[in-house]
């Protein structure tokens, strides 16, 4: 069996970040396609919340090693600031040191077959690139996002930083990997010397864990009986996700009686940023309609899922290049979706390609509050549409994993590549 060095920073016991799954799913499934994955991550320490209840589910058999590293708000501030040069391309940067070194003792080791390294801590690209510059083998770059963007990072240096940083990987890297259609059109029309080597791999669902949901008790049960109840699973970024749109449809349908206390619920769970739900709630006097818990294992946030009356997905029209990977567990959940993105997104077009059809603008209240209204309707006449059950199978981990190997396989037969 070929051995594959994976650089990853989201893995088991890190908490609270659902690109965990995409890192620690490929560990599981590569060794059915003849690949044994070796996780470089960074140590603990650098986490700022972590759990166990992921540990169990990495292979035994795994080789991890865990690289010192340091997050430079929490470590090196001083008064609760810190020298900006210690935080880029992020706040991890000091995870490059130890994981390069380590990296090499593996490679010379284990003699892995191909090296891939995963975003969005841009710091495992450049730990992957000087293990790919000193070795030799093959690279396989897993973007999931784009990186350099119109306004973002909004720091010029560090704009500057993540600009050189995909840059370099786009031209040594052998593929270059994105999780959305518009991410991949993008990247090759910026670079179109490269083009033929950027590629789409979407993110997706664990089957096993969902199978082993469903044999929970109470599986079947509401969250809220008698409170059509929607929830929220995973973080509200103030930017991306802003919620605050929501919140004013929200107040217009209470004031309008159109909704009433003790029949509607959203919960949020996991948000990060509660402090802002709460605010928003209390400004628009709707805190009677909004659940704001706290976070819990992977294995409840999707029986949470199960149970829901309808799912809300949030992303704004600056992110229509991405696909939250919580939209391919809500598929799999099989409950109604209700969908607050701009529909010329990624977003909207994955999950209009499952059969959604509940959608809105999220920074538009006035679409919001219709398109809330008329999915709370539908869900207490039980008449809302589930999302297509071949395109749900179509987004396995598995299925995406396989594809994920059969690049791996091409990449290590072309051996070291030199950039142009």
């Amino acid at each position: 069996m070929k051995r594959v060095l994976m650089v990853a920073y989201h893995f088991p016991p890190l908490a609270g970040s659902s690109g965990i799954q995409r890192t620690l799913r490929f560990v599981q499934h590569l060794p059915k396609f003849d690949w044994q994955p070796m996780v470089l991550t960074a140590n603990p320490l650098a986490y700022e919340r972590t759990s166990r209840d992921l540990d169990a589910e990495v292979p035994p058999e795994t080789i991890v090693h865990r690289a010192f590293a340091l997050d430079t708000a929490r470590h090196l501030a001083l008064g609760g600031r810190y020298w900006s040069a210690l935080a880029r391309p992020d706040r991890w940067v000091s995870w490059r040191f130890a994981a390069v070194r380590a990296g090499m003792r593996m490679i010379r080791e284990f003699e892995p077959k191909a090296i891939w390294s995963t975003f969005p801590i841009a710091t495992a690209h450049s730990i992957a690139a000087e293990l790919h510059r000193r070795s030799g083998i093959a690279w396989i770059a897993d973007f999931r996002d784009p990186m350099a963007q119109t306004g973002y990072p909004t720091d010029p240096r560090t704009w500057q930083c993540y600009e050189q940083i995909e840059s370099r990987v786009i031209r040594e890297a052998h593929y270059s990997m994105f999780t959305a259609p518009s991410a991949v059109r993008m990247y090759r029309e910026r670079y179109r010397e490269h083009a033929d080597r950027v590629l789409l791999l979407e993110n997706g669902f664990d089957e096993e864990s969902f199978s082993a949901a469903e044999q929970s008790p109470g599986t079947s049960d509401p969250l809220n009986p008698g409170a059509v109840t929607l929830l929220h699973s995973g973080i509200v970024y103030p930017e991306e996700r802003d919620p605050t749109q929501l919140f004013v449809a929200l107040g217009r349908l209470l004031a309008s009686g159109l909704i009433t206390p003790g029949r509607f619920k959203i919960r949020f769970r996991a948000a990060v940023h509660e402090d802002l739900l709460q605010r928003l709630a209390t400004e628009h006097r709707v805190e009677s309609f909004i659940e704001v818990c706290a976070p819990i294992g992977y294995q409840g946030a999707l029986l949470e899922m199960l149970r829901a009356d309808g799912l809300l997905v949030m992303q704004s029209a600056g992110c229509n290049e991405q696909i939250p990977a919580k939209i391919y567990e809500y598929l799999r959940a099989r409950r109604p979706i209700l969908c607050l993105s701009d529909p010329a997104g990624d977003t909207a077009a994955a999950l209009r390609a499952a059969g959604v059809r509940a959608m809105a603008r999220l920074d538009s209240a006035e679409e919001t509050e219709t398109a809330l209204l008329a999915f709370v309707a539908e869900l207490r006449a039980k008449v809302t549409e589930l999302p297509d059950r071949a395109v749900v199978r179509a987004a396995s981990r598995e299925s995406r994993t396989q594809m994920l190997a059969e690049r791996l396989d091409e990449a290590s037969r072309l051996g070291t590549k030199t950039s142009p």
